[in-house]
């Protein structure tokens, strides 16, 4: 008698299920805490909301608290999500780097030059270049987890990697181009800290504590040294094995996820409304960054994918164009990165970084409903797969497509 077949659980799908399905529920937990952070910011508990931010505790004030050491951990997850996806996911071949890569270097390199291109007449903005450069992929998912099928997988594949790789580009941005002044001492400090970290994975050091540990005292020798402490998060990820570093993530993605990331945004979107018109977005800084993220990031993002595919550089994505289209819209949500390159850029003027505020809140804002509207308006209904892509038209045979 022959046994029926029994399938064999795919892991890799599960995970990435799992994966996509927590930043989705993240996001929309995310847009909730900024919606709230702004309402409290204009109304009669303003005063309590920016005096609670600002409250020593510590060393450090609850706004550096979040932004300085949550936000390390939240970078500390960014940085075993890279990893993973780099040597054995999405991104662990050529051929499955390509398109990503492209789009996100797009992605980041043309809402840039839209900023510059915006505030150039104006002395000290260029600081700010790379605030339009970032995607927040939890506020992108959650909107895509509510489009359901009209958002195929393919789509939010895409849109994970390309987020990941443009993480990956916001690191080095923080890390190179938003630096003070060198504490040679601290580096030495944070150097002998990674040095530790390999020395671990070298010996087979499996057990997390170790890790850890390094990666605290890693955290207080760079935040020390001049360079911002959230690369302690990423330099830590990058150090942990893999197979610790699977159950690291898994811990942490919920406290991420629901409690980190909602924090950073009530702690950062809160922004007083009084006494602003319309006409405060026509100043250079809040046009800029709007116009970033909403013209640039499209453009970047959907052109690259475009001309990819036309030179036959990458395979098209299993997607229509018009959903294409959409995906590279809600790229254009730039929120918590936005918001914290902003922070970087400007630090101690609050004028500029209310200003940058609004820029970051109302090019998301346009994003995402832009980008919503096309993706609820496309057909979830299957196409041939001999036709040529379009608006109307599905690709399934990547390398012959003619967009």
């Amino acid at each position: 008698m022959t046994m029926p077949e029994t399938s064999t659980p795919d892991y890799s799908r599960n995970r990435l299920r799992e994966f996509l399905e927590s930043e989705a529920a993240g996001g929309i937990v995310l847009m909730l805490a900024s919606a709230l952070a702004l309402i409290v910011a204009n109304s009669p508990l303003a005063r309590d909301y920016f005096h609670l931010l600002h409250a020593e505790l510590g060393p450090l004030s609850v706004h550096h608290w979040i932004n300085d050491a949550l936000m390390a951990v939240f970078f500390l997850l960014v940085g075993l999500e890279i990893k993973a996806e780099v040597t054995e996911g999405q991104l662990a071949s050529w051929s499955q780097r390509t398109l990503p890569v492209i789009a996100a270097a797009s992605g980041m390199v043309v809402p840039a030059l839209v900023y510059l291109a915006v505030t150039m007449g104006s002395p000290g903005l260029a600081r700010g270049w790379a605030i339009p450069a970032a995607t927040d992929i939890a506020f992108a998912m959650g909107l895509l987890g509510l489009l359901g099928k009209r958002a195929p997988a393919a789509l939010k594949l895409l849109l994970t990697t390309i987020a990941i790789v443009d993480d990956m580009g916001a690191v080095l941005i923080i890390a190179l181009a938003y630096t003070a002044k060198l504490n040679l001492v601290a580096l030495l400090g944070a150097g002998i800290a990674l040095a530790c970290m390999f020395a671990l994975g070298r010996m087979g050091v499996k057990r997390l504590a170790p890790y850890l540990v390094l990666g605290l005292l890693l955290w207080l020798a760079i935040y020390a040294s001049g360079v911002h402490a959230t690369i302690a998060g990423v330099a830590t990820a990058m150090m942990i094995p893999r197979a610790a570093a699977h159950r690291l993530e898994h811990a942490l993605n919920p406290w991420v996820a629901f409690a980190i990331v909602p924090l950073f945004g009530f702690a950062n979107a809160g922004v007083s409304l009084g006494g602003l018109g319309p006409e405060v977005l026509q100043a250079p800084l809040p046009l800029g960054v709007a116009l970033g993220l909403f013209a640039g990031k499209q453009i970047g993002v959907f052109g690259s994918i475009w001309l990819a595919v036309r030179l036959k550089i990458a395979p098209c994505p299993h997607a229509r164009w018009r959903q294409i289209y959409g995906m590279a819209l809600l790229a254009g949500i730039g929120f918590t990165m936005s918001l914290f390159i902003g922070g970087l850029a400007f630090p101690g003027d609050a004028l500029l970084g209310d200003e940058v505020k609004i820029g970051v809140l109302a090019g998301s804002v346009l994003s995402a409903l832009a980008g919503y509207l096309v993706l609820r308006s496309t057909s979830t209904a299957t196409t041939s797969t001999a036709n040529p892509p379009s608006e109307s038209s599905a690709p399934t045979q990547p390398v012959d497509v003619q967009p």
